[in-house]
Protein backbone atom coordinates (compact mmCIF):
# COMPACT_ATOMS: atom_id res chain seq x y z
CA UNK A 1 0.00 0.00 0.00
CA UNK A 2 1.12 3.65 -0.98
CA UNK A 3 0.59 5.98 1.60
CA UNK A 4 1.23 9.16 -0.06
CA UNK A 5 0.51 12.57 0.96
CA UNK A 6 -1.65 14.43 -1.54
CA UNK A 7 -0.18 16.66 -3.61
CA UNK A 8 -0.77 19.87 -2.14
CA UNK A 9 0.99 19.22 1.25
CA UNK A 10 3.98 17.28 -0.48
CA UNK A 11 7.23 18.88 1.20
CA UNK A 12 8.76 19.80 -1.92
CA UNK A 13 5.74 22.02 -2.67
CA UNK A 14 5.54 23.38 0.53
CA UNK A 15 5.60 27.42 0.73
CA UNK A 16 9.61 27.91 2.53
CA UNK A 17 9.08 29.54 5.91
CA UNK A 18 11.43 32.32 7.46
CA UNK A 19 11.76 33.47 10.55
CA UNK A 20 10.00 36.84 10.25
CA UNK A 21 10.11 37.57 13.78
CA UNK A 22 12.62 36.93 16.60
CA UNK A 23 12.49 37.60 20.21
CA UNK A 24 15.21 37.28 23.22
CA UNK A 25 13.51 37.87 26.79
CA UNK A 26 14.59 37.53 30.39
CA UNK A 27 11.86 37.10 32.73
CA UNK A 28 11.35 37.71 36.74
CA UNK A 29 15.07 39.16 36.77
CA UNK A 30 16.18 39.85 40.47
CA UNK A 31 18.62 42.83 40.45
CA UNK A 32 18.83 44.45 44.14
CA UNK A 33 19.46 48.07 43.01
CA UNK A 34 19.49 51.86 45.18
CA UNK A 35 16.21 53.26 43.46
CA UNK A 36 13.53 55.72 44.88
CA UNK A 37 12.88 58.95 45.59
CA UNK A 38 11.95 59.11 49.45
CA UNK A 39 14.83 59.47 52.20
CA UNK A 40 14.25 56.09 53.81
CA UNK A 41 15.21 54.52 49.86
CA UNK A 42 18.62 56.07 50.15
CA UNK A 43 21.83 53.73 51.34
CA UNK A 44 20.17 50.16 51.22
CA UNK A 45 19.47 48.30 48.38
CA UNK A 46 15.77 46.91 47.71
CA UNK A 47 15.02 43.97 44.65
CA UNK A 48 13.48 44.89 41.34
CA UNK A 49 11.89 42.27 39.31
CA UNK A 50 12.69 43.10 35.43
CA UNK A 51 11.25 41.16 32.68
CA UNK A 52 12.56 42.59 29.11
CA UNK A 53 11.78 41.41 25.83
CA UNK A 54 13.99 42.20 22.44
CA UNK A 55 12.81 42.04 19.02
CA UNK A 56 16.14 40.88 17.36
CA UNK A 57 16.91 41.57 13.12
CA UNK A 58 15.68 37.68 12.07
CA UNK A 59 18.21 35.30 10.07
CA UNK A 60 19.66 32.47 10.37
CA UNK A 61 20.96 31.22 13.68
CA UNK A 62 23.32 28.75 14.03
CA UNK A 63 25.84 30.11 16.61
CA UNK A 64 25.58 32.35 19.50
CA UNK A 65 26.92 35.19 17.72
CA UNK A 66 24.03 35.15 15.39
CA UNK A 67 21.56 36.29 18.20
CA UNK A 68 21.65 38.28 21.28
CA UNK A 69 22.98 36.81 24.38
CA UNK A 70 20.34 36.94 27.35
CA UNK A 71 23.67 37.13 29.81
CA UNK A 72 24.17 40.23 28.41
CA UNK A 73 20.62 41.49 29.29
CA UNK A 74 21.29 40.81 32.99
CA UNK A 75 25.17 42.19 32.30
CA UNK A 76 23.54 45.11 31.40
CA UNK A 77 20.61 45.78 34.12
CA UNK A 78 23.43 45.28 36.67
CA UNK A 79 25.70 47.51 35.82
CA UNK A 80 22.58 50.19 35.72
CA UNK A 81 22.37 49.13 39.46
CA UNK A 82 26.31 49.03 40.01
CA UNK A 83 26.26 52.48 38.63
CA UNK A 84 24.35 54.25 41.60
CA UNK A 85 20.93 55.57 43.02
CA UNK A 86 18.26 56.07 40.91
CA UNK A 87 15.65 58.12 41.56
CA UNK A 88 13.03 56.73 39.61
CA UNK A 89 12.02 53.22 38.09
CA UNK A 90 10.87 54.78 35.07
CA UNK A 91 14.76 55.86 34.58
CA UNK A 92 15.96 52.12 35.21
CA UNK A 93 13.75 50.63 32.30
CA UNK A 94 14.32 53.65 29.89
CA UNK A 95 18.23 52.89 30.85
CA UNK A 96 18.21 49.29 30.56
CA UNK A 97 16.12 49.58 27.20
CA UNK A 98 18.44 52.00 25.53
CA UNK A 99 21.24 49.91 26.59
CA UNK A 100 19.92 46.85 24.90
CA UNK A 101 19.38 49.21 21.98
CA UNK A 102 23.22 49.60 21.89
CA UNK A 103 22.94 46.52 19.79
CA UNK A 104 22.32 47.09 16.12
CA UNK A 105 20.29 43.99 16.00
CA UNK A 106 17.83 44.83 18.40
CA UNK A 107 14.97 46.73 17.18
CA UNK A 108 12.71 47.43 19.81
CA UNK A 109 12.98 46.52 23.94
CA UNK A 110 10.39 46.38 25.97
CA UNK A 111 11.10 46.81 29.69
CA UNK A 112 8.99 45.90 32.44
CA UNK A 113 10.41 46.83 36.26
CA UNK A 114 8.46 46.00 39.21
CA UNK A 115 8.90 47.02 42.86
CA UNK A 116 7.68 44.58 44.84
CA UNK A 117 8.34 46.26 48.59
CA UNK A 118 7.06 49.96 46.95
CA UNK A 119 2.91 49.14 48.45
CA UNK A 120 3.96 46.42 50.61
CA UNK A 121 1.58 44.30 51.95
CA UNK A 122 -1.00 46.05 50.32
CA UNK A 123 -0.01 45.46 46.67
CA UNK A 124 2.17 42.68 45.94
CA UNK A 125 4.42 45.38 43.34
CA UNK A 126 4.34 48.43 41.34
CA UNK A 127 6.07 48.94 38.10
CA UNK A 128 6.46 50.46 34.94
CA UNK A 129 6.57 49.12 31.63
CA UNK A 130 8.60 50.67 28.63
CA UNK A 131 8.99 49.84 25.21
CA UNK A 132 11.54 51.78 23.06
CA UNK A 133 11.47 51.10 19.23
CA UNK A 134 14.36 51.98 16.83
CA UNK A 135 13.84 55.00 14.35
Amino acid sequence: MNFALPKQVQPDDAPQAQVSRLHVFVRELRIDAEVGIYGHEYGRKQPLLIDVELEILPGPIEHISDTLNYEEVVARAQAIADAGHVMLIETFAERLARACLEDVRVMQARVRVEKPEALAPKAAAAGVEMILTRS
